[in-house]
């Protein structure tokens, strides 16, 4: 992001993190309390996932089953914008290509226009809960290099048809993901850094990495990227372990490994609480070390870590 352009010339990183929308009927609050518990770190951005609805079969009074289109987590757009509006922190909504149609990205496009959101996260997105149907490429991207042709398509004027979309006054800046494990569909490191690249070449001004738990991982991962020509900032992604499940969850749905020192630490622990404190003990150190060796911006996942995230942002802020 822009916000990252002087960063070098700061004494502590640049602070993020990333929120989920509520639930479908929660309040909007919920989200503003974390907020309100991170904002005094001077957040240079908030990112905002995006959730593609899914089919769920409901029970009718005839004891029949009816298909149902459910969205568990909608309004990402709508936060963005409340977010922006009521602390004047940018909002970087995620866009999201697996579950939403090529037209249901230009419409999400245009509101974040109209909006003035310039900032966003391209991501394929999670493809695994989707229907066949779901996965037409006619309809839908199947990469995210395709939704962001879409977006630089948009940048430069033009809608999906071709005709000319008006009052574009400030293209969208958008960074991608990145995974210094390598991704799990990627055959190899080097198929990584080849689409981290393309991602690059094509207008990507950042890449955010797969949550990762070995700074050598990521070190290692930065330098085979600037040996391959990738010049743009590579903002680590932190996540505080603060369940004790998660030394075996992490690694099978991210595909993240879990150093040894961290997974002996996690197994002597007695209860939850103890799990938080080695949690955000790894992560100051974690983070301590990063800055240490230049980095220059921290991103956060929040999602049930924000108290963890707090204290970790205490320690080095």
């Amino acid at each position: 992001m822009n916000e990252y352009n002087d960063a070098a010339a700061q004494q502590t990183p640049k602070f993020s993190f990333e929120i989920l929308p509520p639930l479908k009927g929660n309040s909007v609050y919920k989200v503003y309390g974390i907020i309100d518990k991170l904002k005094e770190f001077n957040p240079a951005y908030i990112n905002i996932t995006s959730h593609h609805s899914e089919y769920v079969y409901k029970e009718q009074p005839d004891g029949s089953l009816r298909r149902v289109s459910v969205r568990k987590r909608p309004g990402t757009v709508a936060i963005a914008a409340a977010i922006q509006n009521k602390y004047g922190i940018p909002a970087v909504p995620h866009i999201i290509c697996k579950g939403f149609t090529k037209e249901e990205t230009e419409y999400a496009l245009l509101d974040l226009n109209f909006l003035g959101i310039q900032n966003l996260l391209l991501l394929r997105g999670d493809c695994k809960s989707l229907e066949t149907m779901q996965q037409n490429s006619e309809l839908y991207h199947e990469h995210a290099t395709d939704l962001q042709a879409q977006v630089n398509l948009f940048n430069q004027g033009y809608s999906l048809d071709g005709t000319r979309i008006q009052g574009i006054e400030t293209p969208f800046t958008y960074g991608m993901a990145c995974y210094p494990e390598k991704h799990e569909e990627a055959p190899n490191m080097a198929s990584d850094l080849y689409w981290a690249k393309k991602k690059v070449d094509a207008g990507a001004s950042y890449l955010v990495t797969q949550m990762f738990f070995d700074n050598q991982k990521y070190f290692d991962f930065v330098a085979r990227c600037r040996e391959a020509g990738i010049k743009v900032p590579i903002i680590p992604g932190i996540k505080p372990i603060v369940f004790a499940n998660q030394l075996t969850v992490l690694p099978r749905v991210f595909r993240s490994d879990i150093p040894e020192d961290l997974a002996n630490a996690l197994l002597a622990c007695r209860s939850e609480e103890e799990v938080r404190a080695v949690g955000v003990e790894w992560g100051i150190a974690q983070c301590r070390e990063l800055i240490a060796n230049g980095v220059d911006a921290l991103h956060f996942y929040t999602f049930l870590a924000s108290d963890s995230v707090r204290r970790i942002a205490e320690a080095i802020y």
